[in-house]
């Protein structure tokens, strides 16, 4: 069980190395780095459990690296 967890957390920190400081929903590399769909993360949003911290550029929202990763990180779980 630690070792999963362990596993986990290696696996959050390779993604948190590669993510920008904003993380736009629309940003192209999306889907090749995160293993979830951006408009999963919007609905979440909606619903008040999505990122903490929401930055607006025109119509396009982003969250800050830290924010997402905390968010990734409650999504997160054994199976």
């Amino acid at each position: 069980m630690e070792e999963e967890k362990r596993n986990i957390e290696v696996f959050l920190a390779d993604i948190e190395r590669i993510l920008p400081p904003i993380l736009f929903r629309n940003w192209p590399k999306w889907k090749d780095v995160l293993p979830m769909s951006p408009r999963s993360v919007a609905n979440d949003d909606c619903l008040g459990v999505g990122p903490t911290e929401r930055v607006y550029c025109g119509r396009n929202a982003g969250y800050s690296r830290a924010s997402f990763m905390d968010y990734l990180r409650k999504k997160s779980r054994l199976a």
